[in-house]
């Protein structure tokens, strides 16, 4: 469902959000800072705006694709040379914004053609959109802006539409064509995050990431989970949100919760995504997530 017209206002301050928050992780992606503390960084700048966390900041590096965020206790640093994806969101009373830039740990060169081939296929996604328009026309521009670079895409990742407190909606923005026989509709607010690879282009998943999602709401009997529920709903967190007495408590809602694993490129190549939140217009695109 696209949000009614008095709710925009909400959905473009938290992409204005997001982008400095994303560019402010980028920044923080220096040799020698602990993941940890840059994550934190991230999360607390979006909430010194008055919004909060979609989602926990992922910091994925390298030939991880997605869905990493530190844990409490993680205690390594970036390295120079780490190939580092900072894909962060914010939501206003659950309206969501989500970004994502690739940066190279120190600034070096080594990667400019995997992070140019992300971003060329981010913008031709977003020169495609338009109300009515297949989905699979902004695939195609992915995919071959992509291939242009001698590149892959990583065809078992796609963007999304978003909708109020639900970050991955009904409709997926693949990265591949000849995957989807939807359209776009004039309102409906997407994420479009290309992937590109020098490896297999599909991932795998590897270990666990540290971000978990409640399924449903918990019942009524167990006051820790429902407030976490209140506070998160269907959104993804991590238990490094939840005070450290309390974090044990999430052993028991294993049922409840869905987890998420670290997705990995399958044929270990490095990874770049870059990524940006739009509103659909009748004849293109409002990028919300641009500074």
């Amino acid at each position: 469902m696209a949000p009614r017209p008095e709710d925009l206002p909400r959905w473009r301050a938290a992409g204005k959000i997001s982008a400095a928050a994303r560019d402010l992780g980028v920044r923080a992606c220096v040799p020698g800072a602990l993941r940890r503390e840059v994550a934190e960084t991230i999360e607390a700048f979006i909430r010194s705006r008055g919004a909060e966390p979609a989602f926990p900041s992922n910091l994925s590096r390298n030939s991880e694709a997605a869905h990493y965020t530190p844990s409490a206790d993680d205690g390594e640093t970036f390295r120079e040379g780490d190939l580092v994806k900072v894909d962060v969101g914010a939501h206003l009373d659950g309206a969501i914004a989500d970004t994502a830039i690739t940066t190279e740990v120190g600034g070096g060169r080594r990667h400019d053609h995997l992070r140019a081939a992300a971003h060329d296929a981010v913008e031709a996604g977003i020169g495609a959109v338009r109300a009515g328009v297949h989905v699979d026309d902004l695939s195609r521009a992915i995919e071959a802006a992509i291939h242009r670079r001698g590149l892959k895409p990583i065809s078992n990742l796609t963007g999304h539409t978003i909708e109020r407190y639900l970050l991955h909606a009904g409709k997926s923005i693949p990265n591949a064509s000849g995957m989807s026989d939807e359209r776009l509709e004039e309102g409906e607010v997407v994420a479009i995050e290309p992937f590109a690879t020098n490896g297999a282009g599909s991932i795998r998943n590897g270990p666990f990431g540290n971000i978990l999602r409640f399924r449903e709401r918990p019942g009524p009997g167990d006051a820790a989970a429902s407030r976490w529920f209140e506070r998160f709903r269907t959104l993804p967190f991590t238990a490094r949100w939840i005070e450290a007495g309390e974090r044990e408590g999430l052993k028991r809602l294993r049922r409840q919760l869905q987890s998420y694993p670290v997705f990995v490129e399958a044929g270990s190549g490095l990874v770049a995504q870059e990524e940006h939140t739009v509103l659909v217009t009748a004849t293109g695109a409002e990028v919300l997530t641009r500074t």
